[in-house]
């Protein structure tokens, strides 16, 4: 750490007089002025307020040295400032968490006095119940927008040639790579090693190796941007429940296509963007400014209102990335897969971004919850589903119930294998994907939109309330009305039963709606949000009320 330090000149230190903001009680931010030579009862005290902070910002702490609790930036000598990092290095170390210097102020000094200096260090821990933190990120955006192709120089680490070769590693169809579009939802990863530095993917790394030397995984998310997937990219949306999303927009076309409808979705569904502009070096300047700032008269409009905030230096980077979480602003990033330019604020920017499920704990302890979102027969292993554990956990040879079937019911089904990030795990928990082979069960009563449950959660309903926002209609829509929509993991078409207190709904306006399935029962959960869609036809909301089906009983 002493190495890190001695790397700063102070010619290339910026000078920050500028104050933070006064510390808060809660979060995973805490202020310290100096940790010179504590006492052993200081260094518990301290040691207990580290794991207090780790665990609020769920393995990810910011601490900021040489800033009073005020926010004001008084700095340290070089002394105190390597005695501080040394206190801070113990306390870690006990604790089983690195440091890793995100950025470093000068203080001018008064009368003569020698610049004093501030850190940000970023303290990392993975939790107890982990092997890493784990975030799950959904890319969207308009089609040729070069959504692909920069997953690919991301994950690979080797920057394309201009015509989309680094694309190829993530097609999964031969119409994909012959189209050069992609058509359904492919998976990818990019780990951060406790230092930042960014693990890829190479002809001697394989995905067991990213996972061993990663503290912190994000899995990408590639969603399909032409207008006829349009339903595997809301699925991709409600089903996976990202942490974040990444809008990708072409510098030379701006907000073409289904851009604007990309955003929209995230918007509604409550999922934090951050916006890339892509192929900035095949654009002139005044075109790549035409399309920010068409970016920003769109995110500032009273449809996002959003705060957009160029992302330009390292420094720009770490602040949007600690502020992210507010889901007020909308970091907006300028890079090119071909030149590699500004790629390295972009891993900066995910290494920093905190963990933003702030009730992962409280849905670990309760029952288990797990939705289907595909099946397939694996030869050798049997039945599989693959899909996200949204509360709970589900280890091998647990005894779930598996449905509703297509007449309400549940089955009993037996957990045979679990699998996460394609390897065999023994357990998994609330908000990590993964696959589960099972037992006692036969191919043709599995579907997607189904879910595995403990006893406690069995149930489902033809019918369900909801409190719904009506973002565009032609007329006005009334009962009887026909809509797909869109729960979580479930797509079914549904028709509405009774608009409450209102003959029908019109464009901008909200409503409480029954809807009913039409063509069987579904696990519908309260609180869940939901989406709707028919032609031209969008609408957001979110469930109020179920209405149960049956008295399930177990076979």
């Amino acid at each position: 750490m002493e190495n890190d330090l001695e790397i700063f000149e102070p010619t290339e230190m910026e000078k920050l007089p500028a104050n933070l903001p006064p510390e808060v009680e809660e979060g995973n931010i805490e202020y310290k002025l100096k940790l010179v030579n504590p006492s052993p009862h200081r260094i518990e005290h301290l040691v207990t307020q580290m794991k207090w902070r780790l665990e609020e910002g769920q393995g990810e702490a910011i601490y900021e040295i040489g800033v009073e609790d005020n926010g004001l930036l008084v700095g340290l000598s070089p002394m105190e400032l390597r005695a501080s990092v040394h206190t801070l290095e113990n306390m870690a170390e006990r604790l089983g968490a690195t440091l890793t210097i995100l950025r470093e102020r000068c203080v001018e000094g008064d009368y003569g006095e020698e610049d004093r200096r501030a850190l940000e260090i970023l303290v990392r821990r993975v939790p107890d119940d982990q092997k890493f933190i784990d975030l799950r990120m959904s890319v969207l955006g308009n089609v040729d927008a070069g959504k692909s192709t920069l997953l690919g120089v991301l994950t690979h680490g080797e920057l394309d040639n201009g015509r989309g070769r680094s694309r190829l590693n993530l097609f999964r169809h031969l119409h994909e790579i012959q189209s050069g579009r992609t058509s359904c939802i492919s998976h990818e990863i990019v780990g951060f090693n406790s230092s930042g530095e960014v693990v890829n993917y190479s002809e001697s790394r394989s995905v067991e190796e990213i996972c061993e030397n990663s503290t912190k995984l994000i899995t990408l998310m590639d969603l399909a941007g032409h207008h006829k997937y349009l339903k595997t990219t809301i699925f991709g949306l409600t089903c996976y429940s990202p942490d974040f999303s990444m809008l990708v927009v072409s510098a030379n076309t701006g907000m073409a296509g289904t851009t604007k409808e990309h955003l929209g979705f995230a918007l509604a569904l409550k999922v934090p963007v951050f916006v890339v502009v892509t192929k900035i070096d095949m654009c002139r300047k005044f075109l790549i400014e035409k399309t920010v700032s068409q970016l920003e008269k769109i995110l500032k409009s009273p449809g996002c209102k959003k705060i957009p905030v160029r992302v330009e230096t390292e420094d720009d980077a770490i602040t949007a990335a600690q502020n992210f979480d507010s889901e007020k602003i909308v970091p907006i990033f300028r890079v090119s897969s071909v030149t590699g330019a500004n790629l390295d604020l972009l891993f900066k920017f995910l290494n920093v971004i905190p963990p933003l499920n702030k009730e992962r704990d409280k849905l670990v302890q309760g029952p288990t919850e797990y939705q289907v979102d595909e099946v397939f027969n694996v030869p050798g292993v049997g039945n599989v589903v693959s899909g996200r554990l949204h509360s709970g956990s589900v280890r091998e040879a647990d005894e779930l119930m598996l449905g509703p079937c297509d007449d309400g019911q549940f089955q009993k089904v037996t957990v045979k294998t679990v699998h996460r990030n394609r390897l065999p795990c023994r357990l998994i928990q609330a908000g990590q994907a993964s696959t589960v082979a099972l037992e006692n069960v036969e191919r043709g009563n599995l579907r997607k939109g189904m879910v595995l449950v403990s006893k406690e959660l069995v149930g489902c309903s033809l019918e369900f309330e909801a409190d719904i926002y009506l973002l565009y209609h032609d007329t006005q829509i009334c009962k009887g009305f026909q809509t797909t929509i869109h729960i979580g993991n479930v797509c079914q078409t549904v028709q509405v039963m009774t608009i409450k207190e209102k003959d029908a709904v019109k464009t901008n306006h909200r409503a409480q709606v029954v809807f009913k399935f039409m063509n069987r029962p579904e696990y519908v959960r309260v609180g869940s949000r939901l989406l709707f869609r028919q032609g031209t036809t969008k609408g957001v909301g979110e469930v109020i009320k179920v209405y149960p089906y049956i008295d399930i009983p177990a076979r």
